[in-house]
């Protein structure tokens, strides 16, 4: 197994040197992984900027004191997914979030369809919002990934078209077999650039919506002869384009 990662707000100037991770992550550093002298552990601010340490010593109840030999940076993936995600019941919104970061993409883009029964509308919103963001941070240290996905702002329909006429392969997942999709498995894929992927709420991407999304410029596909969750899907199509890509060679 990798070493385990902790997340860092900053690096210090110059790159190594002794740095002491303290607050919540120096916490559960000692008191919950209890690492000891000798061990390694990763430093990550999340974004792509990460660095290697030794364990010197634990201090307290929430101090690491590491050695840092220099600081990398992991290039930014290629092509990138984007994941557009309609808002699920319950904590189905987490479930979906936290499979995708670990599987690996690189954006989420919460999605108010036409047919979520979930409404994010004032205070509640910004705490679920929260509760998708703080998910994948968790996700990603507990994945080792370096480079967290980006959990945007909740989006209308029209937003999503607007992301999707920008992309370079534009996909929805539809599961109506009558609608003509064709399977994701056999399109063609960009060898870099932006794929969006837009996964529809339990009951099924809008007609109005579908024409306006292949308005833009999309198409859709289907995963298979099965109909999968909307917490689901996500994370299947996006193994599935990752496996395709290469980016899990």
């Amino acid at each position: 197994m990798t070493a385990p990662v902790f997340v860092v707000e900053e690096f210090p100037a110059g790159g190594a040197g002794q740095y002491v991770l303290d607050g919540p992550e120096g916490r559960h550093a000692v008191s919950v992984k209890r690492l000891q002298p000798g061990e390694e552990v990763v430093l990550t601010d999340g974004a792509g900027r990460w660095a290697v340490c030794d364990v010197l010593a634990a201090e307290g109840k929430d101090r690491l004191v590491v050695r840092m030999t220099s600081v990398s940076e992991e290039p930014e993936p290629s092509p990138r997914i984007t994941v557009v995600q309609a808002l699920p019941k319950g904590d189905r919104g987490e479930v979906a979030v936290e499979t995708m970061t670990e599987v690996g993409v690189d954006r989420i883009v919460p999605w108010q369809a036409a047919r979520c029964i979930t409404q994010w509308k004032g205070e509640r919103g910004l705490k679920s919002l929260a509760k998708w963001r703080g998910t994948a941070r968790e996700a990603g240290k507990q994945s080792r990934r370096v480079r967290f996905p980006e959990v945007t702002d909740a989006t209308t329909t029209r937003q999503v078209a607007a992301l999707l006429a920008e992309a370079d392969l534009a996909a929805v997942l539809h599961s109506d077999f009558e609608h003509g999709s064709e399977p994701l498995a056999a399109a063609e894929l960009p060898t870099a650039g932006e794929i969006v992927l837009v996964v529809g709420p339990e009951g099924g991407v809008a007609r109005d919506e579908i024409a306006l999304f292949e308005e833009a410029g999309a198409k859709a596909y289907t995963l298979g002869p099965t109909v999968m969750r909307t917490s689901t899907a996500g994370t299947a199509a996006a193994a599935l384009l990752l496996g395709r890509t290469g980016r899990w060679s």
